[in-house]
Formats: C-alpha cells, sequence, structure tokens
C-alpha cells in the first residue's frame, strides 16, 4: 500500500573500514562525538518523489553477544524477494516502538549494509536494545547497471592510437509495461582513446657453443641467439653469433720427451722400460703394513700408478731402473710421503715407505698484543706445526678476512701507515691438507695523534686500613693511594718490526708521595701515586707449579718425566712436586707426565697460567695403571671398559687373532700382557685424572668441546722382554644403554689425544651392532645395541669415546677475602674448577657421572667457566664447581639451613631454577669447599635471567665485563682476622702492580722472599698477634714503616688451652737498588694480657752474635732485627723464596704449621718449631666494680676519680709525638691501667693516713 514516511528515516554513509563483530561481518565505523557522548544524531531524510512504499518490518538478530546486527544481506537471504535491490531509506525502530534517534544509543546504518548498535560503544556500560528495520521502496524502479569492462584496442599494431569502450544497461525491478517505466537518464557507452606499447626488438639468450672444428692445434666453435621483435619495423642491436677459438692444446703428433732408457709413455708423462719394475712396501711408523697407500710419481701425485695390498706391497712395471725415480706415496689419514728408487742395471727397483699419521695444524706462535701510534707500523707474526706442514695462512681483521693481494701476507702479517680504525682484533688461520687452526686474537691499539699514551691522573684504589684505625670525623676503614691503569702503551721501540716487543711499554707510577693517615690516637705514612706515566713494563717470572699424585691414594709420582712437546724439561721430586718456568710467548701449555715405572698411565695436561706473572699451583691426579692379564694373540679376544660394582661396562675392546705386531712390523704370536685402564665417568673421583682438555678442532680451525663417556689408555707388552707391541685393526663398542641422551648416539665418535697439543683428533665414527652381553651385576645374559667404531693402536695414546657438544654456556664464579664478599676484596689467580656431571633429574643415569673438566683463572672480574647447558630442561645438566688458590681451597657461600640470595649472589626465582647447592647442604659433616648447580640456559625472553650467573656462549664478553652487582657464585677465603698493611700499596695477586721504591714490601719483582716467625700462646682463647715492620739498618729507610702484619693464633687441638700463630715480618736482605742491606727492625706484639715467658735460644744467641740487639724492656712485647740468613724450624724462622709472593707464603705457612723446614700442614703443632711463647691468662676480677663503689663510698669515688682524671691529662701533655704503635687503645689501657692502679693505691695511703690523723 502506498503510504508517506510517518516517521524520519536514516541514512548512514558507507563505513570507512570494513570489520567484524561476533557474528557480524558488518564493519564498525567511526563514531561521530559530541562531547564526551558518541550518539549518532545524524539525520538524513530520504529523496523520494512520486508514488512510494515501506517494506515489512524486519528482526533477524537479537541483541547477545556483542550487540544487535539487522543485516541487509542477511535479510534478502531469509525474505528473498521482499526488500528492492535499491532502498531509498531506512527506518530503525526498538521492540518496544521506540525511535533509534531517542534511545540514546551509539548506532550505525547504511543504505547497503543495514543497521547495527555495538556494545561496546555504548556509555555508562548499557547494551544495546533489540531493534527492527524497514527499507523505503519505490513502487517502481529504473536504474543502470554498473559499468562494464573497457573493451579492447581497436588497434592491434604496436605504437598506435586507437578507441575503447563500455557500455551500461537500463533494467527494472518491477513487473511494469516497459512504457511505463521512467527512461533512466544519461548515456548507455562511454568511449575514451587508447594507444598500444611501443614496438621492441630485443636478443634472446645464447644458445649452446657447438662443437670445436679441432681437437688440438686450433680450432673454432660458434654459438647463436634470437631477435625477438614486436614489429618488422625495427630491429635488435648487435650480432646474432659469436665465434671462439678452441682446441688450442699441442697435437700429439710427436712427444719430444728425450728418454735416456726406454721410451715415453702414451700420454708423454714418463720413460717406460720393457720390462723393467718397481717393487716396494709401506709400513707406518709402528712398522704396520698399510693396506690401500696409493703410489704415484712425485711431478704427478693425482696419476695412480698402484697401491697397497694387505701386506703393504705394491708393484710398478715399466718403472726404468737405471736412472732414479721420484714417488709419492699416501693414504687418507697418513701424512703423504716422498720416496725415491736407486738406480742399478738390473731392471729391478726396490723402495720403502713409511708414513706417518696425519696431524692437524697447531699454532706454535700465536700473534701478540701492540700498542702503536697513527702512522706507526706493526708486526704480527703467526706459526703453525702439524704434518704436513701448513702451507697455506689468512689473516682476519675483526672477523673479516684481509685481502691477500693487497696486503702481501704470508705467516705474518705487517701494516704500515697505522691509522685508527686499523685497532681491534686480529688473528690468523693456518690450513694444510689434514685440517685449518686458528690462532688466539691479539688486539692492536693505535693512539691518535695528540693523544697521550696514558691516562695521567690516576685510579681510585682504596686501602684497607687496620682494624685500630678511625679517621676522626669519618667512618671510613679505607685510604685512597691511588694506582695507575696496567695498560700497554707506545713506548720507545728500538724496532717496532719484531714478532713480540723486546721491552713492552706499560702505565706506570711515575710520581709518589708520602702522605700521613690520622688514625685518632696513631697515624699511619702511605705511600699515595699522583702521576701515571708510560714506563717499560715490569716483566714478572711465569711459573706453574704443583703435585703429581695418584687418584686412588694420593701415592706421589716420584722421578717422574715432564715432557713439553717432544722435549724433556723436569723431573717431578721425591713427593711428586714440580716447577716449571713457561715463556712469555706461549699461549697453550701442555705438559705430559710419563712415569718411568710403568704404575701410573701417561697423562697429558693443559695447565692455565697467569700471564700476569708469578705461578698457578696444580694438584695433578693420574690413574693407575689397570693389572695386566695374559691373553693369546691368535685367539679374538675381549676387554671389558668400565668395572663398578653392581654396573655393566661401558663398551669392549675386540682385538681380531693375529692382530699384534712389534715395532719393526714382525706379526707376533704368543701371550700378550695387556693392561687396559679405562677413566669411568660414572666414577666422579676419575674426573681430576682427565687427561687433556676435552677439546677438538672442527674444519673451520675453531677449537670446540667435547662430552666424553670415558676415556681408556692400552699397553700391550711382550710377554717375556716386555717389548711393546702395537695393533692393526682394532674394534671399540660402546653400549648405547649408557648415553642417556639419544641425540647423542648419532654423533658419537671414537678419538685419540695427541700428547704435544693436547688436542682430540678423530679416529673413526661409529656404526649399529647387536651383541650379547651382561655378566657385570646382571643375572641373565641379554642381547643389546652397541655403536662400534675401528682404530689402530700405533702409538701410546689415550682413546676417547666422545660427542660434540653444542649447549654450551659460560658460569660467572667470582673469589672474595671474607664472607662479606667486598667488592674491593676480590681475589685473583684462584683457579676455579667446574666439572660437568651427567643428568640427573629425568634421566636413569648414575648422578655422580660427569662429562667434562674445565679450569679458569680468575681475573680482576671473577672468571667465566665454560659447560654445557640446556635452555629446554633446567636439570639436563648439573655442575661442580670448586676453587683453589695456591693449595688452599676457598669455602662456597652456604646454601643452608635456609638460601640467601644475598650470601649467594643470585637473585630469585633464578636461583631456585639454578637449585644451587654447597657440598654440605645435606650432610654438615662434609667440606664446604664446593657447591653443584644446574646448568639452566637463560632465557633471553626473561630480564632476571638476563644479569648471570649463567651466560649464552656467544655472550662471553658480557659475562668478562659483568657488573660487581650482576649475578654471580661466590667463593671466600676461609682464613679470618688476618690483616695486611703495605706502606707502598702492592696487589700480591697482579705482580705488574710492583713499585720500586725503598718502602716496598717486596724489594724485587722477580724473586719473592716471604719470612715467617713461629709464637706460642698459653692462655684459653686465641689472641691477635701483630708484627711492626721498620726499617733498621739502611740510611733511606731506617726508622720508617715497612707494614704491618696482623694475625690472629690458631688453636692446637691436641694440647688444651695452646695456640700459635705464624706471623709475616719483612725480611731482610738488599732493597730495590740493590746496592745496600737493610736488617728490618721488627716488633712483635701480642694482643691482651700477654707477658713473654720464653725465647728460642738458637734464636737468641743468633740475634746476640749478629748485632747490633734492641733492647726488650718491655715484657708484652719483642723486639728483633730480622736475621739476615734464612733459618730454619730449629731457630723459629721459616724463609721461602719463590716467584710468586702468594705461593711463598702459602708454603712457608704450611711448614710454619707443621713446624719443620720441609714439610707441610693446615693444623697447627703448638709444640714444634716455636721460636719465642707468650702467656696470655684471662684477667680476674680482684676488685669493686666503679658501681658497687659508687653505692658504698660515692664521695670518696667521685673525689677520687676527679683526681684519676687530672694525673691522666697530665699524662697525656708528657705523651711523645705521634707514632706508629700496636694495639694503642689496648697497650694505652693497660699502661693507664697501672699507672692510675699506682696512683690510687697512693691516694688510698694518704686517705688512709689522714683519717688516722684524724683520729
Amino acid at each position: 500500500m502506498a503510504t508517506r514516511a510517518s516517521s524520519p528515516s536514516w541514512k548512514s554513509p558507507a563505513p570507512d573500514s570494513e570489520g567484524s563483530a561476533g557474528n557480524s561481518s558488518l564493519p564498525e565505523p567511526r563514531a561521530q562525538s559530541e562531547g564526551n557522548s558518541k550518539k549518532i544524531r545524524q539525520q538524513v531524510f530520504a529523496d523520494t518523489t512520486g508514488v512510494t512504499e515501506w517494506t515489512s518490518w524486519f528482526n533477524i538478530d537479537h541483541p547477545g553477544g556483542n550487540g544487535d546486527y539487522e543485516r541487509l544481506e542477511a535479510i534478502r537471504f531469509y525474505y528473498r524477494e521482499r526488500v528492492c535491490t535499491r532502498p531509498s531509506a531506512m527506518e530503525a525502530r526498538t521492540t518496544d516502538w521506540v525511535a533509534s534517534a531517542e534511545t540514546g544509543e551509539v548506532v550505525h546504518s547504511s543504505l547497503e549494509k543495514g543497521f547495527w548498535c555495538v556494545n561496546k560503544e555504548q556509555p555508562y556500560g548499557r547494551t544495546c536494545s533489540n531493534y527492527h528495520v524497514r527499507f523505503h521502496c519505490p513502487p517502481v524502479q529504473a536504474y543502470w547497471t554498473d559499468w562494464s569492462e573497457w573493451g579492447s584496442c581497436s588497434t592491434g599494431a604496436c605504437g598506435d592510437v586507437g578507441v575503447q569502450v563500455r557500455q551500461r544497461r537500463c533494467v527494472s525491478n518491477q513487473p511494469v509495461p516497459l512504457l511505463l517505466v521512467p527512461a533512466c537518464q544519461g548515456p548507455h557507452s562511454e568511449r575514451r582513446e587508447c594507444s598500444t606499447a611501443p614496438c621492441t626488438a630485443r636478443w634472446g639468450s645464447w644458445g649452446r657453443w657447438g662443437a670445436c672444428s679441432a681437437t688440438c692445434g686450433g680450432g673454432r666453435r660458434i654459438r647463436r641467439r634470437t631477435c625477438v621483435k614486436t614489429s618488422e619495423t625495427v630491429r635488435c642491436v648487435g650480432r646474432p653469433m659469436e665465434i671462439q677459438k678452441c682446441g688450442k692444446s699441442r697435437c700429439p703428433d710427436k712427444c719430444l720427451m728425450v728418454c735416456p732408457e726406454g721410451l715415453p709413455s702414451a700420454d708423454c708423462g714418463r720413460c717406460l722400460c720393457e720390462g723393467h719394475v718397481l717393487q716396494g712396501e709401506v709400513y707406518t711408523v709402528a712398522g704396520v703394513p698399510v693396506a690401500g697407500a696409493t703410489v704415484a710419481l712425485a711431478d704427478r701425485p693425482k696419476v695412480a700408478l698402484a697401491q697397497s695390498d694387505p701386506e703393504g706391497r705394491f708393484r710398478v712395471p715399466g718403472v726404468c731402473s737405471s736412472s732414479p725415480s721420484l714417488l709419492s706415496v699416501g693414504k687418507e689419514r697418513f701424512a703423504a710421503a716422498a720416496v725415491s728408487t736407486s738406480s742399478n742395471a738390473t731392471g729391478l727397483s726396490w723402495v720403502r715407505a713409511v708414513l706417518g699419521s696425519t696431524e692437524k695444524p697447531y699454532i706454535s706462535k700465536h700473534p701478540e698484543n701492540k700498542v702503536r701510534h697513527e702512522g706507526g707500523r706493526v708486526l704480527l707474526c703467526c706459526k703453525a706445526t702439524g704434518s704436513p706442514t701448513p702451507d697455506k695462512y689468512y689473516w682476519y681483521h675483526n672477523g673479516t678476512l684481509l685481502d691477500r693481494n693487497v696486503l702481501k701476507y704470508e705467516e705474518d702479517l705487517v701494516l704500515r701507515d697505522l691509522k685508527p680504525r686499523q685497532a681491534g682484533l686480529y688473528h690468523c688461520k693456518a690450513s694444510s691438507p689434514a685440517g685449518s687452526i686458528k690462532s688466539t686474537q691479539a688486539f692492536l691499539t693505535v693512539i691518535g695523534r695528540g693523544t697521550p699514551a696514558c691516562n695521567t691522573i690516576p685510579e681510585d684504589n682504596n686501602v684497607r686500613l687496620p682494624m685500630d684505625c678511625v679517621q676522626p670525623g669519618t667512618d671510613s676503614k679505607n685510604y685512597n693511594a691511588g694506582r695507575c691503569p696496567h695498560n700497554t702503551c707506545a713506548g720507545s721501540l728500538d724496532s717496532d718490526l719484531r714478532c713480540r716487543d723486546g721491552a713492552g711499554y706499560c702505565c706506570g707510577v711515575q710520581e709518589m708521595e708520602t702522605r700521613t693517615i690520622d688514625c685518632g690516637r696513631y697515624s699511619l705514612p702511605i705511600r699515595a701515586v699522583t702521576q701515571c706515566g708510560c714506563k717499560k713494563c715490569v716483566q714478572p717470572s711465569v711459573m706453574v707449579r704443583g703435585r703429581v699424585v695418584s687418584a686412588d691414594n694420593g701415592e706421589p709420582l716420584r722421578f717422574g718425566h715432564i715432557y713439553i712437546g717432544k722435549e724433556r724439561v723436569s723431573t717431578t721430586g721425591y713427593q711428586g712436586g714440580f716447577t716449571l718456568h713457561i715463556a712469555q710467548d706461549t699461549a697453550r701449555l701442555v705438559v705430559n707426565f710419563v712415569d718411568p715405572s710403568e704404575k701410573f698411565i701417561d697423562t697429558p695436561k693443559v695447565f692455565i697460567f697467569d700471564k700476569r706473572g708469578g705461578s698457578i699451583y696444580h694438584d695433578v691426579k693420574v690413574m693407575r695403571k689397570q693389572a695386566a692379564i695374559s691373553i693369546n694373540a691368535g685367539e679374538t679376544n675381549t676387554i671389558e671398559l668400565g668395572e663398578i660394582k653392581g654396573e655393566d661396562p661401558i663398551g669392549q675392546i675386540v682385538i681380531p687373532p693375529n692382530s699384534f705386531h712389534r715395532e719393526n712390523g714382525e706379526l707376533y704370536q704368543g701371550t700378550v700382557k695387556a693392561s687396559v685402564t679405562f677413566i669411568d665417568p660414572r666414577n666422579i673421583t676419575t674426573a681430576a685424572a682427565a687427561p687433556g682438555d676435552l677439546n677438538f678442532v672442527d674444519d673451520e680451525g675453531d677449537m670446540l668441546p667435547l662430552r666424553t663417556y670415558g676415556m681408556f689408555s692400552v699397553d700391550f707388552r711382550d710377554e717375556f722382554n716386555k717389548e711393546a707391541l702395537g695393533t692393526g685393526a682394532v674394534q671399540v663398542l660402546l653400549d648405547t644403554q649408557h648415553v642417556k641422551m639419544e641425540e647423542h648416539i648419532p654423533k658419537m665418535k671414537l678419538w685419540s689425544l695427541n700428547t704435544e697439543t693436547g688436542v682430540w683428533e678423530e679416529e673413526s665414527d661409529f656404526s649399529y651392532t647387536r651383541a650379547t652381553g651382561g655378566s657385570h651385576g646382571r643375572v641373565k645374559r641379554e642381547e643389546r645395541t652397541f655403536l662400534i667404531g675401528n682404530m689402530e693402536i700405533r702409538e701410546r695414546r689415550l682413546f676417547n669415546l666422545d660427542v660434540p657438544e653444542n649447549r654450551r654456556c659460560y658460569v660467572k664464579v667470582r673469589a672474595y677475602m671474607s664472607e662479606k664478599f667486598l667488592a674491593s676484596e676480590q681475589v685473583e689467580g684462584v683457579v676455579i674448577n667446574l666439572i660437568n656431571l651427567e643428568p640427573k633429574p629425568g634421566f636413569s643415569s648414575n648422578p655422580r657421572a660427569w662429562g667434562r673438566f674445565d679450569s679458569v683463572i680468575t681475573g680482576h672480574s671473577g672468571a667465566c667457566l665454560p659447560a654445557f647447558c640446556d635452555a629446554q630442561r633446567p636439570d639436563a645438566y648439573t655442575a661442580y664447581v670448586t676453587a683453589i688458590m695456591g693449595g688452599e681451597e676457598l669455602e662456597a657461600a652456604p646454601s643452608s639451613p635456609k638460601m640467601n640470595p644475598n650470601i649467594i649472589g643470585v637473585s630469585q626465582p633464578y636461583l631456585n631454577k639454578i637449585n644451587y647447592q654447597r657440598s654440605d647442604h645435606n650432610d654438615p659433616a662434609l667440606k664446604k669447599t664446593a657447591f653443584r648447580i644446574n646448568l639452566a640456559k637463560p632465557n633471553p625472553n626473561n630480564l632476571q635471567e638476563a644479569n648471570g650467573p649463567i651466560y649464552p656462549y656467544r655472550n662471553l664478553i658480557a659475562c668478562e665485563n659483568a657488573e660487581i652487582n650482576d649475578n654471580h657464585f661466590r667463593f671466600f677465603r676461609v682464613e679470618k682476622d688476618k690483616y695486611e698493611y703495605n706502606v707502598v700499596p702492592f696487589q700480591e695477586n697482579d705482580l705488574t702492580t710492583w713499585t720500586g721504591d725503598y718502602l716496598s714490601w717486596w724489594p724485587n719483582p722477580q724473586e719473592f722472599r716471604a719470612c715467617f716467625i713461629k709464637i706460642k700462646v698459653q692462655g684459653q682463647k686465641e689472641v691477635m698477634v701483630r708484627s711492626k715492620n721498620m726499617g733498621g739498618t739502611h740510611r733511606a729507610t731506617k726508622g720508617k714503616l715497612y707494614g704491618i702484619r696482623d694475625i690472629r693464633s690458631t688453636r692446637d687441638m691436641r694440647e688444651a688451652n695452646t695456640s700459635a700463630a705464624c706471623v709475616e715480618f719483612k725480611c731482610s736482605g738488599m732493597l730495590f737498588d740493590q746496592s745496600e742491606v737493610d736488617r728490618s727492625l721488627i716488633s712483635l706484639l701480642p694482643q691482651g694480657n700477654c707477658r713473654r715467658v720464653g725465647v728460642n735460644n738458637l734464636l737468641q744467641e743468633y740475634l746476640t752474635k749478629h748485632p747490633p740487639v734492641p733492647q726488650n724492656n718491655e715484657s708484652h712485647a719483642y723486639t728483633m732485627l730480622a736475621p739476615v740468613d734464612p733459618l730454619g724450624h730449629n731457630y723459629g724462622i721459616y724463609t721461602v723464596t719463590d716467584q710468586n709472593p702468594r705461593v711463598a707464603k702459602e708454603i712457608a705457612i704450611g711448614r710454619c704449621f707443621d713446624g719443620t723446614s720441609d714439610g707441610f700442614s693446615r693444623e697447627m703443632k703448638s709444640d714444634s718449631g716455636v721460636a719465642m711463647t707468650f702467656s696470655c691468662p684471662e684477667r680476674k676480677i680482684t676488685r669493686e666494680s666503679l658501681f658497687q663503689r659508687l653505692q658504698t663510698n660515692p664521695g670518696q669515688t667521685l673525689s677520687q676519680m676527679a683526681r684519676d682524671m687530672r694525673e691522666s691529662q697530665g699524662l697525656q701533655v708528657q705523651r711523645s709525638s705521634t707514632q706508629v704503635v700496636a694495639y694503642p687503645s689496648e697497650q694505652r689501657s693497660r699502661s693507664q691501667g697501672r699507672r692510675v692502679s699506682s696512683v690510687s693505691s697512693t691516694s688510698r695511703r694518704r686517705v688512709t693516713s689522714r683519717g688516722q690523723l684524724r683520729q
């Protein structure tokens, strides 16, 4: 029915962008707002003319979910033809008949989309109402359809102009006669001009070259191409064919070779003599025949003439015997050998070739750090050894390969006219057919023009003051004495083109001044640094010391041979001790310990050492050889690897029959004495005996870690003359049940250790096999899967069942002087050891199994130890960490009774993830010198795990440069109540900080002499003992302080009420100028109520015979001039000289504790080797306290106190000038106590007399 709209209708434009909400595909357009409201108030009346009508009301959605959506598409789907194609208007009302404009809700509408209301757009948390809509449709609608696509261009020629046409048609959606339908306004077609692409012509790809017109002597060949064009009016530029010369080789019409005997071969490569034969044999260095070796002429190594048979023999016919021929013999894993035949007239030649194993390149000379001025020049050197000798060298700057053609380098790299941009890291890479190796990185510093070589302003250096030194006006226990940064600088070199700068230059002390520290009751002198400058570096000796003992019972390796490379350099002592002097240019120290008595296996070790000088102590463990068993060389023999009670062996060695041979290659038949020693990772005590450092070199020359499943050493000997025997092919089987990480099985390899380089070299891969086993700990024998590898035992080497591991991290560890963990008390030079343990949770393996052993020395920022880790399973790998300094084990931060993140040094919750536990966590009776952790790789998305203590392998620099407040694990020295003060500050852990001064405690940086005196204390409590050390006889130091040493006495556990102290004092001797001896004046002062009761007779006699003899009037102390001679324990004096001050002191303290001149102990023996004895009884209260006297007689007590105070002030005025005294507060209280006591006694007597007079 035709009506007019009785209510306003809304017409909304289409949304800007389409989206969906709930089940609706309607977009959410930008709502227009007025003030704080988003309500749409736009009313648009439909423009309708003529006769119109409204549809019925539609409601297809209810306002659940995201709102109410009345989509026009959905309405047409349900109601088909009830809605016209193009409505002209729309009206929306709620089901309660409220117009949408009056609801106050934010709504949207579109004649193309429909009507929608979104809940989240409504104010005050309201939800949309339920709407129904209707549409306004004219009864008769005639409209144009959409334009069609443009037609094709009327012209087909390229580069021409034509016309394009598109059309539309007028349609009606009502069944009304055509004459009654109003005609559509406008044209039904459109035309536009068009043009075609320009005419082009281009060449197609070249075809293949045709055949050469001649095979030799010169010919030609042709190739063609086709022109592809769009019109005949254009052409391609260029030629359609190319001609190339070919067949340039000389035609073999005539061989020009002149043979002194015989005729040239068909290829004109050598002379052939008919009937002549070359015979030969190929052996290894151990005399084993080599099968499959290739024989060729040296000038044509790729043309094989013959191959050796299983017995190592070969035969080459046609080789002329009248003249010598040079042959090349080689095989994979062997270095090629060049041999020459001998000339004879018999027609028969014979050669013997000996092949040595290939050795991967090994860097023998690494580039060193250099400092140069801008415009200068520098030489960086690199040298590698190996078999064959490396013949190619490559140099890299900051990881980028340098152009050989530009810099013209080989082994050495020369840089001239240096620029600051050339500073950075340099390393070389050496290559040979056997592999590659990279050197360590050297840092080149280029100082720009006008830039000083050193910063003249000293850095802060806070020196800890004595405990009784309180500076007035401050609570500080430190004094800033300054120090110079130990940086290399560019000094005046006699030659700047040397591999190693002869006398390096470093930033050192240029000027010092003497200052006085006010400690309140006394003063201390100190030499403070005021200016730094570039001067020659201190070159301290670098040493490695240690002791070699067996891993099972500590038996020393007596008189063992020590090898570095192939050279025997030293011998162990009776107690297994050794000392090695290290060359300054040593980058990697590989030492091999060989037992001439054959009780222990040969043990190569890779030692870490401190390049800054001094010596590092190593406690070396060696494995005892297994007892030899007798086997028959003519039978198949199986030797099991790993003998742990209740556990199956890890693997087996299977030796085929007739495999043994002598050194000359002769087959050995008979009884063999076989000793196979297996280092079983399931036994944690064998970790320290692991040889080498479990590293290998990959194809790119990078040194990468291995994870071991066991190592073994074999020793086969003749039963009678004990001659060492070798073997041919031997099989090694590994039981896969012991490989708990399945991803390791495909990567498992068999390795052998190169005793000269300390690097593990690949022997063979493993393959699968099935075998029967199970007699150890098993009742039933069963079939299991084994990995099988092959090897030949050619020399005395260690073999390894290893797998490369790429899940690597670094663990941050720091060492401190005490359990206070102060940043200023970090200890350098501590050897941190980390043992990678076998996985525990989630795996059925023994939790005590280990897989790797590493050591690192702490520096100024601690140490970063390499370790295996896992990101998916925090407990996949665990580690056992210890710390040793000069033979002393440091304690780890405690984990019980409750873990304290502030003490351990790791914040939560990462600490719980790591599961830190000190060794005494579950058993307080165990030592406290180690901790165990889970090696959980840090999550890069977790900020709490980004700052240590575990760092990803590629973040080594971040680990090394970590701040002191970042997470780290901690060790501390157990020594308590110990203090050292030097007037000239010196860090014993960095010998390069030594300063040449008359008051230096150590006068020579090349040699350090430590002196200790043993003092016995009789008393119930331990007491502090101080040594005050002053110049005694030298004109430059007489009466001046060298330093102070405090130490608390140690209780003798064997004797009641007795303790003893090993007190360091300044040794007498030459000062740093080496011109005059100074006998140091030593004052020994125990704290408390102590009285000297005895002096060693021999010491007293020595001091009397070597005047002058200081006066010892006070019984509470002892003063002496330090002896010049190195007296022994009979005098109570212990003197040790070493290239490292801490090692010298540790040895001297160990002897002092033991009371002998050559022993070592950590338990105090107070009845041996004592210099003097003090009695320090506890004071007894024999009179009334002040409070009691005030109660009984207040007047007399107050009067007495006033007199005592006046007399005390008078005594203070009479005191001498400020001087260094020992424990001034204690001594002052004692002296004042004695004086006040005498005065009080006199006063009391006076009072008594006056009282008697009054009576």
